[in-house]
């Protein structure tokens, strides 16, 4: 059964909705919807907003709710830089214009900030000072009340110092500050109609490194061929960490089985060396967000 629960039409229609899921769905789905609303009402009380728009998940579901409560007081901005594939441009570039959300590119070259390129643990904060200071010179410039941006409630669990310029920046995180889940997104965003519902999760290119590892656009490149390779064979959420020599492969624990494939092994190495790895390794753990904490946080306990 699809139940279209974003457009309203009148309020009998949606009580009657409502009463429908409650029977189908349970409490869950309403929590999601109540958050729904709150988020509605925070968007409209801003009035404009200049949103953050990578194309992804989160960020793709707030545009579009944005753009529907504030119509052309929505600019979507969009930073091209060497951290962040040409597919995933594209496929933000194509959703904007789908839905005839006023879109804006701005370039934004964090290899260029002072320190970021020696990968500290603090890495994020220095990307998002950047780029968050551009938007919101942008949005003072152009008219616009807030910038927003589209981390969720899950977000808070991870070590992410990128929030942190966020927080000093004034910049606003309306999924977070209404409790939206990932899975909340991805339940409405299907019910919405949108094709990123189930999109895999994506981080910048720069987290595929160690801490401390320099980063450099060749080894940039390496990584977003070698992840473009496994998407292209048809594995979904994936990632190639950079150690190295070695690429460590992390896809979900259900695609596993794809690797007892000879054939699929060789092509991976084959290409995988072509790009300049001497080493291709499959993580037994299978893909997690922040992996690349985890080494971190041993150590932190270690001391």
């Amino acid at each position: 059964m699809c139940i279209m629960i974003y457009e309203e039409n009148n309020r009998k229609d949606v009580k009657i909705i409502i009463d429908i899921i409650k029977r189908t769905l349970g409490g869950h789905y309403m929590d999601a919807y109540s958050k729904l609303e709150a988020l509605k009402d925070k968007l409209k009380s801003m009035e404009s907003v200049v949103v953050a728009f990578s194309g992804g998940v989160d960020s793709s579901f707030l545009v579009k709710v944005a753009h529907d409560v504030l119509g052309d007081k929505v600019l979507a901005v969009t930073a091209r830089s060497s951290t962040f594939p040409e597919r995933e441009f594209k496929e933000a570039v194509e959703f904007a214009a789908q839905y005839n959300i006023p879109h804006r590119v701005v370039f934004s070259e964090e290899l260029e900030v002072e320190g970021f390129a020696d990968n500290p643990r603090n890495r994020c904060y220095l990307c998002k000072q950047e780029l968050f200071s551009k938007m919101k010179q942008l949005a003072a410039n152009e008219g616009y009340k807030y910038v927003v941006e589209g981390s969720n409630y899950d977000d808070t669990g991870d070590y992410r110092p990128g929030l942190q310029a966020i927080s000093e920046l004034g910049i606003a995180s309306p999924l977070r500050e209404v409790g939206l889940t990932k899975n909340e997104i991805r339940l409405l965003s299907k019910e919405m109609g949108l094709k990123t519902w189930d999109k895999p999760s994506f981080a910048c290119l720069s987290s595929r490194f160690p801490y401390g590892e320099r980063i450099t656009k060749e080894k940039l490149e390496m990584v977003d061929k070698a992840e473009q390779t496994l998407i292209d064979m048809g594995f979904r959420q994936v990632r190639v960490r950079h150690h190295g020599s070695v690429a460590r492969i992390e896809v979900n624990e259900e695609e596993f089985g794809r690797f007892i494939d000879s054939k699929i092994r060789d092509e991976i190495y084959s290409r995988f060396k072509e790009l300049g790895f001497l080493y291709v390794a499959l993580d037994l753990k299978g893909y997690r967000t922040g992996s690349m904490n985890e080494g971190f946080f041993n150590k932190k306990q270690e001391n």
